[in-house]
Formats: C-alpha cells, sequence, structure tokens
C-alpha cells in the first residue's frame, strides 16, 4: 500500500464532507442510495452501524480503487429513535419532545477499502434547554431541521437549543472524528494531518 488513498464519501452530508476537509483530507462525493428504514427490533446502535456499513460497501462496489467513507446519525428518546422528519410538522414534535430533557446521539461510521470494511459507532448524551411551540416552529422555519436527525444541527441554529453535551461534539455533528482517525489504522492507513500513510 503506497501513496495516499483516493478518499470517498458516500454521503451527501455537506457537515461530513466539510469535517474530512477541515483535515485536510480531499475528498470526492458519491453518495449511497440506500434503504435507511429501521428493521423490526432493531437496537439503535446496531442500526446505525449496519447503514454505515451498507453505505460504504455499496459504493466501494462501484470504487473499488477508493477508500469510502460513510456514516449514518440518529437521535433516540426514551428508547424511541428519531431520524429525520418528514415533514415541518413532525419537525416540530421531534423538537418538543427533546425540549427540557436530555438524548442520546449515536453516529455510525464505516470505512471500506483493500482490507474490507471496518466500522464503530460514536455516543453522545444532549441536554435541549425548555422552550415552546412558537420557538421550535421558528427555528422549522428556518428549513435547517429538515435533513438532520432529531430535526436539530448543533453546528447551526439548533447550537441555541443546547443546554449541555457529555460526550463527542463530533458524534452530535454526524462524524465520529476520534472513531475515524481509529478505524483509519485498522483500514491500514495513519492520518498525517493534512494527509494519509499507509501503515507499512
Amino acid at each position: 500500500m503506497t501513496g495516499s488513498p483516493r478518499i470517498v464519501l458516500a454521503s451527501a452530508s455537506p457537515r461530513r464532507a466539510e469535517l474530512l476537509r477541515r483535515l485536510g483530507l480531499k475528498v470526492e462525493i458519491s453518495p449511497a442510495e440506500v434503504d435507511e428504514r429501521h428493521l423490526p427490533g432493531e437496537d439503535p446502535r446496531a442500526h446505525v452501524e449496519r447503514l454505515a456499513r451498507t453505505k460504504a460497501e455499496t459504493v466501494a462496489r462501484r470504487r473499488p480503487e477508493a477508500l469510502v467513507v460513510a456514516g449514518d446519525t440518529v437521535v433516540v428518546r426514551g428508547g424511541v429513535v428519531l431520524g429525520k422528519p418528514a415533514d415541518a410538522e413532525e419537525a416540530v414534535a421531534m423538537l418538543l419532545s427533546l425540549a427540557g430533557r436530555e438524548h442520546t446521539v449515536l453516529s455510525g461510521i464505516a470505512l471500506c477499502g483493500a482490507r474490507g470494511t471496518v466500522s464503530a459507532v460514536g455516543r453522545a448524551t444532549v441536554r435541549f434547554r425548555d422552550f415552546d411551540e412558537r420557538e421550535a416552529r421558528s427555528y422549522v422555519a428556518t428549513g435547517e431541521p429538515m435533513d438532520k436527525a432529531g430535526a436539530y444541527g448543533i453546528q447551526g441554529m439548533g447550537g441555541a437549543l443546547v443546554e449541555g453535551i457529555e460526550g463527542d461534539y463530533y458524534t452530535v455533528v454526524g462524524f465520529p472524528v476520534v472513531s475515524f482517525i481509529e478505524l483509519l489504522a485498522r483500514a491500514g492507513w495513519r492520518y498525517a494531518y493534512g494527509g494519509l500513510e499507509a501503515i507499512p
């Protein structure tokens, strides 16, 4: 294994792409079209890891020369999985169900390359301050919540709803950076601050 691999992100998420670029990595975007429905009785952690692996492997079949990176994120409240809202009303309902309470964010991440597929799941606990329906609707009207698990983006205007966080901030954004660095080593690569080096 020589030279830096071609990195392909199996996601249309601008947040994941931006985080990879902030790490100094050049990345191509090739979204995976997969069924993201929750399987009956599926544990939320198993759900996000399965989807991350499926996305990575789907894109790797058409890009076998690349190191494919994929992720999936859900919000879990009281055992209920909250994915992306279907419409504005569902987004408002999700936000109100989180107001003044703690919830868990799980982000699965997978890498697929010459050594096969490796994966991990990041976890964080987020607490929202209390707010009312007027404020929830005001936030939803910005459009920001509509493509995000749990109907909020901590790195954007949704950060105004957050009272505290325990765990990895980047897990809440949707791309657990530390897990990514650790997975790179299992995939045969070392992060070299602006690029990747092959591990002998």
